[in-house]
């Protein structure tokens, strides 16, 4: 059984991806796998699946897009029809809270589903260690290579980090 907490969030365009992380990562593909029939019924498709501890809480975590973007109705729609699916199912043994949400206009970048579709975009790439001084670079994301380098463009230079540099990756939108 789940209680439900959606949470709005703005969209900014279209992106088909799917994503499972945390150390729940098992049960988080396992929803992934029950969920993605309903997610399709209802026009949706997944970005990401997480299932995770935050302090006396498990959370698993649906996120949602469209290609017409998803609203707080979109959220609670999806909440709704997943719920009596995953208490058939049962794949979570312990009481947990769902939340479905929105990649947001802001979005993590962890597949390479994301990054292939967020070619030309802005991106803030957080590293692990300086590179040229600065572990932060802003700019636009090019195409990875075939070594699955993430390339970033900032003032008409182009730095391809390695992905196991990159500690973190989203897109950016100038307010």
């Amino acid at each position: 059984m789940s209680d439900q907490n959606n949470t709005p969030a703005n969209d900014k365009k279209p992106l088909r991806a799917v994503r499972t992380r945390s150390s729940g990562r098992g049960i988080a593909d396992r929803v992934w796998e029950i969920i993605t029939p309903t997610a399709d019924e209802l026009g949706y498709y997944l970005w990401d699946v997480e299932y995770v501890k935050e302090g006396a809480d498990f959370i698993l975590r649906v996120t949602i897009d469209s290609d017409e973007g998803i609203t707080i109705d979109d959220c609670e729609t999806m909440s709704r029809a997943i719920d009596p699916v995953l208490d058939e199912h049962d794949p979570i043994p312990d009481a947990y809270l769902l939340e479905v949400s929105s990649p947001g206009i802001e979005r993590e970048l962890t597949r390479d589903d994301h990054f292939a579709l967020c070619v030309g975009e802005k991106v803030e790439a957080r590293l692990f260690a300086p590179v040229d001084g600065s572990r932060v670079w802003v700019g636009i994301l090019g195409e990875r290579d075939a070594e699955g380098g993430i390339p970033v463009e900032t003032a008409g230079v182009t730095r391809v980090f390695p992905r196991s540099a990159v500690a973190k990756i989203r897109t950016v939108f100038d307010f």
